[in-house]
């Protein structure tokens, strides 16, 4: 019942995926291919999200 050690939360990737499609569309907004920069931002964000919740998982 008294663990001495701290409990870490599980780290979210959540913000990051988020992040990474706002991103994508701004620059394919700007590039005129919001589809393109919408499925770009979230390949990006959802590959970095897998690695974030591997390095979690391992933990």
């Amino acid at each position: 019942m008294n663990d001495p050690r701290p409990s870490k939360g599980p780290v979210a990737g959540g913000a990051i995926l988020a992040i990474s499609i706002l991103g994508g569309v701004i620059i394919g907004v700007a590039m005129r291919q919001p589809t393109l920069g919408l499925l770009g931002g979230l390949a990006v964000g959802t590959i970095a999200s897998l690695i974030i919740w591997q390095r979690d998982r391992r933990r």
